[in-house]
């Protein structure tokens, strides 16, 4: 169940989708300070326990909140709140890009995607703690369900910050699987668009043939709102469905590394989604498929090698052994293997887009269970990395807690660019796993 859907309306200012309460602020009914000054005290009262944010202007959310309230209705996010994960160049705040290397650095200009953010209205918070250069070594932040588990990486600042209420939208990346999986160890809705749907100027680059921007939020019409600011695609906004969902159930080939917890989450929302009338059979792959995740790995760490050539010539000293070893990885891997590889991903695209003939979607995990331990790892991305690749879009949903009590949910993936048709029917799925 989606945390939007728990939240009544009339309810705390903090705890307001966004949806619901652009709806208010529209109509003067809640003013931009109001929803500032209600995230700034949630920040205040659980970052000592949460650890979501490297910085938080307080002072110049609240100015800006104001500014806002005195004049017209400016655009799609006019009030909301919103965290930009630390991966993104904000020339009002440090970026430090989840690294020493940057400690204290200051851009002289926003990011593309943050800048369509303000002019769109939004009021920014502050940074949310990425994981190094969107790789493995995690920052200080804790799940807000359980502090004594991970918020999974590297968008990890950014879903715990909009699953503890403390921001109603964030910003996430994906080069692997770092929005769907934080996503769903905490319990909120991800949503990672088609690739290069929005634009990555201004994003600490990881890999250019990967890496995504998209959304965090507690429900699919939130994470819909703000790509929608991102991409002027305002087909993202008519979110209502007709017609009878074909969704194809799709185990992977890795299905024995989902644990009980996943296992029943896929078959209980297989079940809730046929009750409520969809067309759920299981979904054949191509034979191209089952290589993918190690080509994604390889692509991954060869453009990786490269984005980062500056900091490991320069400061190698500060990269963490996890990164260090990603590095060496794609330093091994010759021009040809690369040019190699990003065929056969072409190969699989096109392989797999004669699979959405036959379906609307396809229902898979998105993690392999609930959040492990903070101290253990930020979680696998094995089930995000195959749909990355392909550039396929995909939203993660909520569906139910595992044995430890932790969020457990489920990924939907859809046909490239087909993102309005993925999402209208992702928000009709999050009302029957809700119920």
């Amino acid at each position: 169940m989606s945390q939007a859907n728990r939240t009544a309306p009339g309810g705390s200012p903090e705890r307001l989708g966004a949806m619901q309460a652009a709806r208010l602020l529209a109509r003067r009914e809640i003013t931009a300070e109001q929803l500032t000054r209600a995230c700034l005290d949630r920040i205040q009262a659980r970052e000592p326990i949460i650890k979501a944010w490297t910085c938080v202007q307080a002072d110049a959310a609240i100015e800006r909140a104001r500014q806002l309230d005195r004049g017209p209705i400016q655009g799609l996010l006019h009030g909301l709140t919103l965290g930009v994960k630390d991966l993104f160049d904000t020339a009002d705040l440090p970026t430090t890009y989840g690294s020493p290397i940057y400690r204290g650095h200051r851009p002289k200009s926003d990011a593309a995607s943050v800048a369509l953010c303000r002019q769109a209205g939004a009021v920014i918070l502050g940074k949310t703690v990425s994981t190094e250069f969107a790789t493995f070594q995690p920052g200080p932040t804790r799940n807000p369900v359980n502090p004594d588990h991970t918020p999974g990486g590297s968008s990890s600042g950014s879903a715990a910050a909009v699953a503890d209420y403390m921001s109603h939208l964030a910003f996430g990346t994906q080069t692997a699987g770092s929005i769907v999986r934080p996503a769903a160890f905490c319990g909120i809705v991800g949503y990672k668009p088609s690739f290069n749907h929005v634009t990555r100027a201004g994003v600490k680059s990881l890999s250019e043939s990967l890496d995504t921007v998209g959304a965090l939020a507690r429900s699919v019409e939130d994470v819909a709102l703000l790509v929608a600011a991102l991409t002027h695609d305002r087909r993202l906004l008519d979110l209502d469905w007709q017609g009878t969902a074909r969704i194809g159930l799709c185990r992977t080939p890795w299905w024995d590394a989902a644990d009980p917890d996943a296992q029943a989450a896929l078959e209980s929302a297989r079940i809730a989604l046929s009750r409520a009338g969809a067309t759920v059979s299981d979904a054949s792959l191509p034979g191209s498929f089952a290589g993918l995740v190690d080509i994604q790995q390889e692509i991954m760490a060869f453009e990786a090698f490269q984005a980062l050539s500056h900091e490991r010539l320069t400061a190698a000293e500060q990269i963490s052994p996890s990164l260090t070893a990603l590095l060496q990885r794609g330093e091994s891997i010759t021009f040809q293997r690369h040019q190699e590889n990003l065929a056969n991903a072409e190969l699989a695209r096109r392989d797999m887009d004669m699979v959405f003939n036959g379906y609307d979607l396809l229902l898979t995990p998105g993690a392999s269970g609930e959040a492990p331990r903070f101290e253990a790892s930020t979680g696998d991305p094995l089930f995000c990395r195959s749909w990355t690749l392909l550039g396929l879009p995909c939203v993660q949903l909520p569906v139910t807690t595992g044995a430890t009590g932790l969020p457990v949910g489920v990924q939907l993936v859809g046909r490239y660019a087909a993102d309005p048709a993925l999402l209208r029917i992702a928000r009709w799925a999050e009302g029957r796993l809700a119920a």
